[in-house]
């Protein structure tokens, strides 16, 4: 078992502890927290043991969870990779373009390996669907949440649309082309409400939308390609399939037949894969350490990372 501890028991530090407790693959060292209060509130609840600084608690794992907020990811990534420990790092990887290539750097010199927390990758619904997306030739995206001050201390784009924005570029195989966006503040010093274009050099164009100030949450993602419309609920972790082919000779009373101008008859039907219960943020971090143990690539790279934050910055720097 790989010895993990976990750098930050905030909100989702505290989700990362629990999980990493209950893993067969990681035995659980303890944590560190910059604010001592909160720490020995996690202890005295939890029993989790907590380190007293950044550098005792590297030394005592394999692997350092960094679930600090994001202006310290470079600093404590930075950090695990000069003692040679492998990172699992939160989204966005970090503050800036620059720090995450220096990261990169840094982890190819020392001979360790370092996922990013994207976790949308491993959301049940577009696990059921990834491999029918094909070639997608315009996607849609609308990730809404209720007004939740906790992220207010980056951009929408950093805190919502940047998963969006990961899972965009790992299905369009094809380099950025051109970005065009907007951005509203309308509680916070940072946008709340952003519209992002990306054009990509396939011809591929990805619509998207982002707001932490919405009544109602939602995330949903539509695909469309060739013969084919896909549609996958982040939230309720549901997909559907609308597929395509050639109309039979002799349809079927029940056939869904649609015929263009040019007379050619096309059958619609559906074709909705199974969709598993997970725990996604469980799995990304099991699936790092069978990258570790089995020396393979992680799902989610350190260059994935640093791709999406490279084009949410795109997007920052038009407002």
């Amino acid at each position: 078992m790989l010895k993990a501890g976990v750098l930050g028991a905030g909100h989702l530090g505290k989700i990362h502890l629990r999980l990493l407790n209950q893993s067969k693959k990681y035995e659980l060292v303890g944590f560190y927290d910059a604010d001592a209060e909160n720490a020995k509130r996690v202890v005295e609840e939890f029993g989790y043991t907590y380190f007293d600084s950044i550098e005792a608690l590297i030394d005592a794992v394999d692997v350092v969870d960094i679930v600090t907020p994001t202006l310290s990811h470079y600093d404590c990534a930075k950090q695990a990779i000069k003692k040679g420990k492998h990172i699992f790092i939160e989204k966005p990887i970090t503050n800036t373009v620059e720090e995450a290539e220096a990261i990169r750097t840094l982890v190819a010199e020392h001979g360790v390996k370092g996922q990013v927390g994207h976790v949308e990758r491993f959301n049940p619904a577009f696990i059921a669907v990834k491999n029918k997306i094909e070639n997608p030739m315009f996607i849609e995206t609308h990730r809404l949440a209720e007004f939740n001050p906790r992220g207010t201390d980056v951009p929408v784009v950093l805190d919502l649309m940047i998963h969006d924005i990961d899972i965009i570029l790992s299905v369009v195989q094809s380099p950025v082309k051109h970005v065009s966006a907007s951005g509203v503040s309308v509680v916070s010093d940072t946008p709340d409400i952003a519209n992002a274009r990306i054009e990509f050099k396939n011809g591929c164009v990805a619509n998207l939308t982002a707001s932490r100030i919405s009544l109602k949450n939602m995330r949903k993602t539509r695909f469309f390609q060739k013969d084919a419309y896909i549609s996958v609920d982040f939230l309720e972790k549901k997909c559907e399939v609308v597929k395509m082919k050639d109309a039979p000779e002799n349809p079927g009373d029940f056939d869904m037949i649609l015929q263009n101008a040019e007379g050619v008859k096309k059958q619609i039907y559906f074709d909705n894969p199974e969709v598993s219960s997970n725990n996604a943020i469980l799995d990304e971090l099991e699936t790092f350490a069978d990258a570790i143990n089995n020396n393979t690539k992680p799902i989610v790279t350190l260059h994935d990372g640093t791709e999406a934050l490279r084009v949410a910055t795109m997007i920052i720097n038009q407002f």
